[in-house]
């Protein structure tokens, strides 16, 4: 008579296994996790406001453990850098891979320009959080500089310099268009309509329209 499978050979073949299988499930696991516990804390940051937002709160619209906020996070406090570190990550991967224009340096300037206040206004609830949080927390404020004064203005560098136009510009006046990019879009994206109660539409117009006089002015001087 054949003998059955054998139970523990076949537990032991079982257990060999899982190791290699769940190492990378875990990793996913554990990425997934902090994102919607970054995500959740954005949410309830925006509606609620820092302060009155709960570990626990942020947990439970995560669904996630709240022990999980103080592993990787180090308490609510950690969550807040890592939040501002993910929504930059994110829009530098955006800005990377959004096609050049054809249309030359000008056209590329006005384009960043005009999108990087889209950008802005859609992430309206993310910047209501962050900006008053950034005066008082330094942590905050360090990823913020790291992130926008270092990352993401060599990344408009890169995109201006793919440019022949660049050539001519002298190094003072590549900085001054691509600093001006992230200036323009807090200005015109959040400051105007959502602080001053400016119509969307116009702000943008006239984002465009000052953009387009400095671009015109350093790359073509006036003669002396």
């Amino acid at each position: 008579m054949r003998n059955g499978p054998n139970p523990k050979s076949h537990g032991s073949q079982t257990h060999a296994s899982v190791p290699l299988l769940s190492l990378p499930n875990r990793k996913r696991d554990r990425v997934g996790k902090q994102k919607a516990l970054i995500l959740a804390a954005l949410r309830l940051f925006a509606s609620k406001g820092y302060e009155a937002t709960t570990t626990r709160e942020i947990a439970a619209v995560a669904g996630c453990a709240e022990g999980l906020i103080h592993r990787y996070f180090k308490g609510k406090a950690g969550l807040l850098p890592a939040l501002v570190e993910y929504h930059f990550s994110e829009e530098l991967v955006k800005m990377r891979h959004r096609p050049r224009s054809p249309a030359g340096l000008e056209r590329e300037f006005l384009q960043l320009v005009d999108w990087e206040v889209e950008h802005m206004w859609k992430n309206r609830d993310f910047l209501r959080v962050f900006i008053p949080r950034a005066l008082v927390d330094p942590a905050v404020a360090s990823v913020l500089s790291r992130a926008v004064l270092s990352s993401r203005i060599k990344v408009v560098v890169e995109r201006l310099k793919r440019h022949p136009q660049c050539a001519a510009l002298p190094r003072e006046d590549l900085e001054v268009l691509a600093q001006s990019v992230g200036m323009f879009g807090l200005v015109f994206g959040f400051m105007r309509p959502m602080v001053l109660g400016q119509d969307r539409e116009q702000a943008r117009r006239m984002a465009a329209s000052l953009a387009s006089a400095l671009v015109r002015g350093l790359h073509y001087p006036k003669a002396h």
